[in-house]
């Protein structure tokens, strides 16, 4: 079984890999840049500035920049009034990253999974429960976002659910890492520590936690409901 779905989904399991890894590497090198020019942020009009969370929205749909990233060096930039712009731009690229994995996938994974009776009943399950799947895969700081992208939308999910969910999820962080941005004095020194503290350690932590237990509860209860559905068809044979 493995193997089949290896071979497969190729092309989807090479793009999942490549939205974890490309956004790490890439964000090293802006953060370089962004130091050496940051008086062309500083100076955008309102064009400029709209061209600039444009531009972010396609770089984290295509895993170019993570959304921490963002989030921080907007707000370190910008201030409060750019706040609005990350949202967006967030749900832009939701949107973005939705599309590019449906032309990636046409559906053949969820198809291939429902091949086995038990695995398509609980993608059914999942999909049933996608508001607090993708909420709370959203809120958690270590999920890369072009990646979950990617494997919440293999689930099929209502596109209107999916980008509403999605900037639901993503605002407790984005508020806490843009608030971090507003009070740095230095962007080298924000990047390479954009905690602020023990405080934002300890608020990081509670966010990974409620991520992690609210989405082993969504994936266990998905699982019982999917193996009773299961027993409750084969009994009535």
């Amino acid at each position: 079984m493995l193997k089949e779905l290896i071979s497969k989904n190729a092309s989807a399991f090479i793009s999942m890999l490549l939205l974890v890894v490309v956004p790490v590497l890439v964000s090293s090198t802006l953060a370089f840049y962004l130091y050496q020019y940051q008086a062309v942020l500083e100076s955008l009009n309102a064009g400029g500035t709209i061209l600039y969370f444009v531009i972010v929205a396609f770089t984290m749909a295509f895993a170019l920049t993570p959304t921490t990233f963002v989030a921080l060096v907007t707000g370190y930039y910008f201030g409060w009034p750019g706040f609005l712009g990350v949202v967006l731009a967030y749900g832009l690229a939701a949107l973005v990253g939705y599309g590019i994995a449906q032309l990636i996938d046409h559906g053949k994974m969820l198809s291939f999974l429902h091949r086995f009776k038990k695995v398509g009943a609980v993608m059914d399950e999942l999909r049933d429960q996608s508001w607090g799947l993708i909420i709370l895969s959203r809120i958690s700081p270590v999920l890369p976002f072009a990646f979950m992208t990617f494997v919440l939308s293999l689930l099929r999910v209502d596109r209107t659910k999916f980008l509403v969910a999605s900037m639901l999820g993503m605002l407790p962080r984005t508020l806490f890492f843009f608030w971090v941005g507003t009070q740095a004095q230095n962007i080298i020194t924000l990047l390479n520590d954009p905690s602020a503290g023990n405080e934002g350690k300890i608020l990081v932590i509670g966010l990974i936690v409620v991520s992690l237990f609210g989405l082993y509860y969504i994936f266990n209860k998905a699982l019982k409901r999917a193996l009773s559905r299961t027993a409750e068809e084969k009994n009535s044979r």
